[in-house]
């Protein structure tokens, strides 16, 4: 591929996948995963998974499928400037949420408290477990067989006990290394994408105020610049003027850190990259303002009662889902219930995430509503 820095992902150099392949025909190899990605059943599921809002409350919140687009939009942006590989940071960038839960956190707390027992349940792990053996589309092997360096991005965080287990994509949790610098740009990607929209869909919610959030500088300065330039329109369209300049503010800053940081560390290889410290970042000035961004949504949005009504309801379907599926595994559907064996705890955990948060609804009143079947 032309036009690559020397420390970027070469899909030529790639370090293979789990099981040998031909080389792809009229792509390279990390297109090659992006396109398995995107056409996976777990990826169109993401369309009814949820982010903040359970997926029945409103067509135009963010779902983990538009949510994924974005990440990959920002991601896919700085790559291009920096010299990086696009295609793999897309291809990352699309699969990070995988392997989460309906009910976005408040599901995926659950169904690790339910698991503590067995091993626990980790969306990031999940997320690798889904491309590495759950997705069931080729006749030669179980999963997607993606590169080394794709599945290196999609495990974004792993304790020590479970990197043991995991082989070479684990190693570098062991070893304290670092992954490529299209992992490091997806997992920073991933934040710039979900602060900002969840600062639109608080707002377009009506669960957070402009008032309010005119309290946080990354937020005010840019509202006060929009509204003095556009002083006619509507708050809505001020709304998207401001959230549009803080993810600029956010990838320009990222941009220039990240190459500063590159040109100072000049690595002169991705292994010289995965020796190394962290490489991708903002400047400390914009990182000060960004945190104090996710500490206000932690506060007033996640923390808002109407939000923590809907996740407690939403925990309390997944416990009684997995509570009842434990109790009596010949309630799980057929092909569950024929991987089960051993690991019967473990399948339940694959199947409840796994479901969009409507299927879970409609599961659990299948379970536990005299009237349904």
């Amino acid at each position: 591929m032309t036009g690559l820095a020397p420390y970027a992902a070469d899909p030529a150099r790639s370090r293979g996948r789990q099981h040998p392949e031909s080389p792809p025909e009229g792509r390279d190899e990390f297109q090659r995963d992006r396109d398995r990605i995107v056409h996976c059943g777990a990826f169109r599921r993401l369309e009814y998974k949820t982010q903040v809002f359970v997926n029945h409350e409103g067509d135009l919140f963010r779902t983990r499928l538009t949510h994924s687009i974005e990440v990959a939009q920002i991601a896919r942006t700085v790559a291009r400037r920096l010299r990086l590989n696009e295609d793999l940071a897309e291809a990352i960038s699309l699969a990070h949420d995988l392997g989460h839960t309906p009910f976005g956190h408040a599901g995926q707390d659950a169904l690790n408290h339910c698991m503590q027992p067995h091993g626990g349940f980790e969306h990031n792990l999940q997320s690798l477990r889904v491309v590495d053996a759950l997705e069931e589309r080729y006749g030669a092997h179980d999963g997607l067989n993606l590169c080394f360096e794709t599945r290196e991005g999609i495990l974004k965080h792993c304790s020590t006990g479970r990197a043991a287990e995991l082989g070479d994509v684990g190693r570098r949790f062991l070893e304290r290394t670092q992954p490529s610098l299209e992992a490091q740009l997806a997992n920073v990607a991933d934040e710039i994408a979900y602060v900002n929209h969840d600062v639109d869909d608080g707002l377009r919610s009506g669960l957070l105020s402009v008032a309010q959030l005119a309290e946080v500088d990354l937020f005010a300065r840019h509202w006060r610049e929009a509204v003095r330039q556009h002083p006619s329109v509507g708050e809505r369209r001020q709304v998207y003027e401001t959230v549009r300049r803080m993810i600029n503010e956010l990838v320009l800053d990222l941009t220039g850190e990240t190459a500063a940081r590159i040109e100072a560390a000049a690595p002169a290889s991705i292994e010289a990259v995965r020796a190394g410290g962290p490489l991708v970042a903002f400047s400390e000035p914009v990182a000060a303002r960004a945190l104090r961004l996710k500490r206000f949504l932690f506060e007033n949005l996640y923390r808002h009662y109407r939000v923590v009504r809907m996740t407690t309801k939403a925990a309390r379907i997944v416990t009684d889902l997995f509570e009842a599926f434990a109790a009596d595994p010949r309630l799980l559907p057929a092909q569950h219930r024929e991987r089960a064996g051993r690991e019967v705890h473990r399948v339940i955990a694959d199947y409840i995430a796994g479901m969009t948060d409507r299927y879970a609804i409609r599961e659990h009143r299948r379970l536990f509503a005299i009237d349904e079947s």
